[in-house]
């Protein structure tokens, strides 16, 4: 609660706030209310109150937001060459009938 709807409402109307910290350090609604009315620039979410981020939150619709599958403290060096060898790995094994490799446990929610 860092930044809850007050200290929010001090933010500049040309500021990005970034949040790669921990989801629960920003009010959500009173960010979500900020950039509807463009008293704030933008948002840089890489965190969320709740992860993931539910389907029905304001902020998938907010085209002054980027939001990011808190993937922030990665490596950019060593993350995506990784990821695109399981893609690739994974395509094959699709294309050949295989099971594939990290699959998504949409009940765990990850």
């Amino acid at each position: 609660g860092l930044l809850d709807a007050c200290r929010v409402g001090m933010l500049k109307p040309g500021a990005i706030l970034v949040n790669v910290a921990r989801g629960a350090l920003v009010d959500e609604a009173a960010l979500v209310e900020a950039l509807r009315q463009g008293r704030i620039r933008g948002a840089a979410l890489d965190v969320f109150r709740q992860e993931p981020l539910p389907p029905e939150s304001p902020l998938w619709t907010l085209e002054n937001t980027l939001l990011t599958p808190h993937t922030s403290p990665v490596s950019p060096g060593k993350f995506w060459p990784r990821a695109l060898a399981i893609f690739t790995e994974n395509w094959q094994r699709y294309d050949r009938g295989e099971p594939l490799r990290n699959l998504v446990d949409k009940r765990a929610g990850y």
